[in-house]
């Protein structure tokens, strides 16, 4: 399957509590639970026929400028999110612990 992560809109979906993009019918998505003055990223899932196309990164990416937008502090508990993170410095001033 050939797209360009960019190309690709993501979407808070506050009912389902996951930020999700979806490309010919599959949906790749990062999971959340909100809390007072936070957000616990937990979960990140891509199916197998979009990996490699920078989807994870672009759906992380938009989770964390929404944490800042809304003045949110961010426990990445999911380690693709913990990754990014360390691979962003930009976003290290968001993570607070899980306590």
């Amino acid at each position: 399957m050939q797209f360009k992560a960019e190309d690709i809109e993501v979407v808070n979906n506050e009912a389902a509590a996951r930020f999700e993009a979806s490309v010919a019918g599959e949906t790749a998505y990062l999971t959340y639970e909100h809390q007072p003055g936070r957000i616990i990223y937990d979960h990140a899932k891509v199916p197998t026929v979009l990996e490699g196309h920078g989807l994870a990164g672009k759906i992380t990416k938009t989770a964390l400028d929404y944490a800042r937008a809304n003045g949110l502090k961010v426990v990445p508990v999911c380690p693709y999110v913990a990754a990014y993170i360390r691979k962003h410095p930009e976003y290290q001033d968001l993570v607070t612990t899980g306590s």
